[in-house]
C-alpha cells in the first residue's frame, strides 16, 4: 500500500502499543494520544484501574506479541517474571481435579510489567510519538463529512483550548470507556444499539510475599485454578508473578460481589469448593489488602452494520467489543485485531472504498468466538442478562455441551481433551476443534444425559447440518496457523 503521512492512535494501553507499531511500518508518523502521563518504570497507572488484577496472554497472544516485538518474554524475565515451565497447575471443577505440569515456557507476569516492556519498545521506533496528558475531545471530519482527518485535543495540564491533530489514519483503543459512539453520533452517523450483556461482574485481588522458608513454593506452583457454582460460590485462583509475588482472586459475576476486607476475604478463600488456595496463602506475608474491580455490563459494537462508515477511522480492542476479565481474552484478541489489521494494511490500498468497513467486519471473525464463549459462561448466572439486535446463537446447547464435555475430560483424567478444551478457551484454536460431529458425538454418547442430547439433535437428521445451523459459523481462517503465519512482518525500526 501507499504509505500514509500520519497515522494516530487514541489510548497507549495494550491494544494502542499494538496498533503503533503496526502503523510504524505503514506510516511516516505515528501519534499516540494518551490521557496519562507514563510512569517511568513497571507501576500502575490511573487510567488502567484493572492493572492490579490477575492478566495473562494466551498462547495465541504471546505469539502475535512476540512476532512484533521479537523475544519480549526475555524483557519480563530481566524484570524478575517467572517461568510456568514444568511448575503444577491444578484446576478444580465441579466434576473433579486436574493436576499436571504446565507444558510450556510461558512467562508469569503482572499488568503493569507487561505494559512496561511493551511500551519501551514502542518507544525506540523511530516514527512513533506520544502525546501524553492530553484528552480526545472529538473527531474531526472533512467538510463532505466522509472522512475523518485527525482530532481535537487539550492539553489536561497547562493548557485548555482544544487543538486540531491532523491524521489520514485514527484509530480508537481506548477501551471499554471510548466515546466513539457519541463523537459519530455528533457527526450525524446513525449507530447501531450494541449487544449488551449486564453482567455485574465483580472480583478483589490480593498479593502477598513469599517470606524466608516459603521460596520453594514459587518453584513448584504455576497456578491453582478453583471453579464456581453459579449462584452459589465465588471463583478462586492463585499464582505467582514477577519477583516472587503471588496473587489470589476471587470472582463471581450475577452482582455478588467479592469482599475487599481482609478477614473476610480469605474467610471467603476458605469457603471454597478446593482448600488448596487457602491451604498456599496461609503462611505468606500479605503486601497489599484486597483491592476490588467492578465491570457492570460488557458490549459489543457493530460498527460493520453502519450503512455509512467514515474513511480513515477505525477502533480496536476493548471499545470494539469487551470480554469478562476473568477469561484472559482481552489482550489476545487485541492482538489478533492487530495481526489482522497488519496483513489487511499489507496487501490492500487504504484509499479503496470501504476499506475500513470491510476491516471492521474482519474484526468481528475474531470477536465472535470469544463474545460466545464469554455469553455462554456468564449467562448460567442468575440475574446475568442479554440484549441484542440477534438472539445469541447455541447458547443453550453450548451451555449444555461443554459441560457434558469438561465431565467427559475430568473424569477420563483425558489431558488431551481437556487441554483442548483450554485451547478454545484461550482462542488457540476454533470452537469447531470441540463442536464437530465426532467429538460431540463422542462426548454425549458417554452419558445417559448426553445420548438424550444427542437423540434430540439428531432426530432424523444429520448431525453436521444441524450443528452448522445452531452454532454461529466461527471463522476457520482466523484460527488457521499456517495461514496466518504466513504474514511477514518487516523490523527496519
Amino acid at each position: 500500500m501507499k504509505k500514509l503521512e500520519t497515522g494516530l492512535v487514541i489510548g497507549g494501553s495494550i491494544g494502542g502499543l499494538l496498533a503503533a507499531r503496526i502503523l510504524s511500518d505503514f506510516c511516516s508518523k505515528v501519534l499516540v494520544v494518551e490521557k496519562d502521563a507514563f510512569p517511568d518504570g513497571p507501576e500502575h497507572r490511573q487510567g488502567t484501574p484493572q492493572a492490579f488484577h490477575p492478566h495473562r496472554i494466551t498462547p495465541r497472544g504471546k505469539a502475535i506479541i512476540d512476532r512484533f516485538f521479537p523475544d519480549y518474554e526475555q524483557d519480563l524475565v530481566s524484570l524478575g517474571a517467572p517461568s510456568s515451565l514444568n511448575k503444577i497447575i491444578h484446576q478444580h471443577n465441579q466434576f473433579g481435579t486436574m493436576v499436571s505440569p504446565y507444558p510450556r515456557n510461558d512467562i508469569k507476569f503482572s499488568r503493569a510489567v507487561l505494559e512496561y516492556v511493551i511500551r519501551e519498545r514502542v518507544r525506540k521506533i523511530d516514527n512513533i510519538h506520544f502525546l501524553q496528558k492530553h484528552d480526545v475531545l472529538s473527531l474531526s471530519v472533512s467538510p463532505e463529512n466522509d472522512r475523518i482527518t485527525g482530532v481535537m485535543a487539550r492539553d489536561r495540564e497547562t493548557d485548555l483550548s482544544p487543538f486540531p491533530v491532523v491524521a489520514e489514519l485514527v484509530i480508537d483503543t481506548s477501551g471499554r470507556t471510548s466515546k466513539l459512539t457519541k463523537w459519530l453520533g455528533d457527526l450525524g452517523y446513525n449507530v447501531p444499539l450494541p449487544d449488551k450483556m449486564t453482567a455485574n461482574i465483580g472480583y478483589s485481588t490480593r498479593r502477598y510475599k513469599l517470606p524466608p522458608g516459603k521460596e520453594h513454593l514459587a518453584e513448584k506452583w504455576e497456578a491453582v485454578n478453583v471453579g464456581g457454582t453459579p449462584g452459589k460460590t465465588f471463583l478462586g485462583a492463585f499464582s505467582f508473578i514477577e519477583n516472587q509475588v503471588a496473587e489470589t482472586i476471587l470472582y463471581r459475576p450475577d452482582g455478588v460481589f467479592p469482599p475487599s476486607d481482609p478477614v473476610e476475604f480469605e474467610k471467603e478463600i476458605s469457603r471454597l469448593s478446593s482448600p488448596l488456595i487457602s491451604e498456599l496463602i496461609s503462611g505468606l506475608e500479605p503486601i497489599t489488602p484486597p483491592k476490588s474491580f467492578r465491570v457492570p455490563y460488557l458490549f459489543r459494537q457493530h460498527f460493520e452494520q453502519m450503512k455509512n462508515w467514515p474513511a480513515g477511522l477505525l477502533v480496536l480492542g476493548d471499545a470494539y467489543c469487551n470480554f469478562d476479565p476473568i477469561f484472559g481474552q482481552g489482550m489476545t484478541v487485541a492482538a489478533m485485531e492487530a495481526e489482522l489489521l497488519y496483513k489487511e494494511l499489507e496487501r490492500n490500498d487504504t484509499s479503496e472504498t470501504g476499506f475500513e468497513q470491510s476491516i471492521l467486519k474482519k474484526f468481528q471473525h475474531v470477536i465472535e468466538a470469544a463474545w460466545w464463549l464469554n455469553c455462554a459462561a456468564d449467562l448460567r448466572w442468575d440475574g446475568v442478562g442479554y440484549e441484542g439486535s440477534q438472539p445469541l446463537k447455541g447458547i443453550e446447547f453450548g451451555q449444555t455441551y461443554m459441560d457434558l464435555y469438561l465431565k467427559y475430560a475430568t473424569e477420563k483424567q483425558d489431558w488431551k481433551l481437556y487441554g483442548l478444551y483450554w485451547a478454545v478457551n484461550t482462542l488457540s484454536v476454533s470452537p469447531r476443534a470441540i463442536f464437530n460431529p465426532e467429538m460431540v458425538r463422542t462426548v454425549l454418547s458417554s452419558s445417559p444425559s448426553g445420548q438424550n442430547v444427542l437423540d434430540k439433535l439428531e432426530n432424523g437428521h444429520s448431525l453436521e447440518n444441524v450443528l452448522r445451523d445452531i452454532l454461529p459459523d466461527f471463522s476457520e481462517e482466523i484460527f488457521d496457523p499456517e495461514k496466518m503465519n504466513k504474514l511477514e512482518v518487516r523490523h527496519e525500526n
